[in-house]
């Protein structure tokens, strides 16, 4: 990891039909949180109260960033379940360590910041850091589709996990651009952008890094504007694909072949000065 962090603060956005049911019948109500994003309802375990504090801070934090993209149309329930255990078995995964949270259409589950770390609990920016990423995939489901086909959108991960990270600014924590074109050239038979799952698990910083690179090079080349007009083609029915061609006069493949060639080539350093 670039400057030695690690990067707790992920997630991956869409349940597979057959995930286990959704430990959360212990949890307690509390009441709603309104803010200019959207509505919100908390639920936690007895004890955790101090949490809520930290959460509820957290996401009115992001609330004006979020606008960047739009607003919830529905409220969205957070779940915050007592251990990095519970949250893995709610979310049917296993051995993802760096695992803090987890987003669909209208729910976020996530670890009680409490238990980040053995040494007094999360740092509040963390937690300000991780909402605002959830929140970005929340609002870009909301404004993408319904609730009964939010999944069904075929949307790639390189575009929903890149938005989050570049709305979190979280590019600090994942490869730097040099580091992804080392990459490529080393493992060309991996690929983090269009077979992320290989890498998911062990190489995460890699697949952030890619979709976080990726994301901010769309929006250099074709403002965020487009963007915007991805997320109202599926409103109005299409899927990623259609609706990403539509929106940028290009397609989703095209498009991540010129990223990674922008990559290799190192089209990112600065051009050499002019000698005089």
């Amino acid at each position: 990891m670039r400057g030695g962090r690690i990067a707790p603060l992920l997630l991956i956005a869409v349940f597979g039909p057959g995930c286990a049911a959704i430990h959360h019948a212990a949890l307690r109500e509390r009441a709603e949180l309104r803010t200019e994003a959207g509505t919100f309802q908390l639920a936690y375990g007895i004890g955790d109260e101090p949490s809520l504090g930290v959460l509820e801070r957290a996401i009115r934090a992001a609330s004006p960033r979020l606008a960047r993209w739009g607003v919830l149309r529905v409220p969205v329930r957070v779940l915050v379940f007592p251990s990095h255990e519970a949250l893995e078995a709610a979310v049917n995964r296993r051995d993802y360590d760096w695992l803090r949270a987890w987003a669909r259409y209208d729910e976020i589950y996530v670890q009680s910041p409490g238990t980040w770390s053995p040494l007094g609990g999360a740092n509040p920016a963390d937690v300000d850091e991780l909402m605002l990423h959830e929140l970005t995939h929340c609002v870009m489901y909301q404004r993408s589709a319904r609730g009964a086909d939010w999944d069904r959108k075929r949307i790639p991960l390189w575009f929903r996990e890149g938005m989050a990270s570049v709305t979190a600014s979280q590019g600090f924590r994942w490869r730097s651009l040099e580091d992804l074109a080392q990459f490529y050239s080393e493992r060309p038979d991996l690929d983090p952008m269009m077979n992320p799952d290989a890498l998911y698990r062990g190489q995460n910083a890699v697949v952030y890094g890619a979709a976080h690179h990726a994301f901010a090079f769309l929006i250099r080349r074709y403002g965020e504007e487009a963007v915007q007009r991805v997320m109202e083609g599926m409103a109005r029915g299409a899927a990623f694909p259609e609706a990403f061609q539509e929106a940028t006069g290009i397609s989703a493949p095209a498009f991540v072949e010129d990223f990674k060639r922008f990559v290799r080539l190192r089209g990112f350093r600065p051009a050499p000065a002019m000698g005089g």
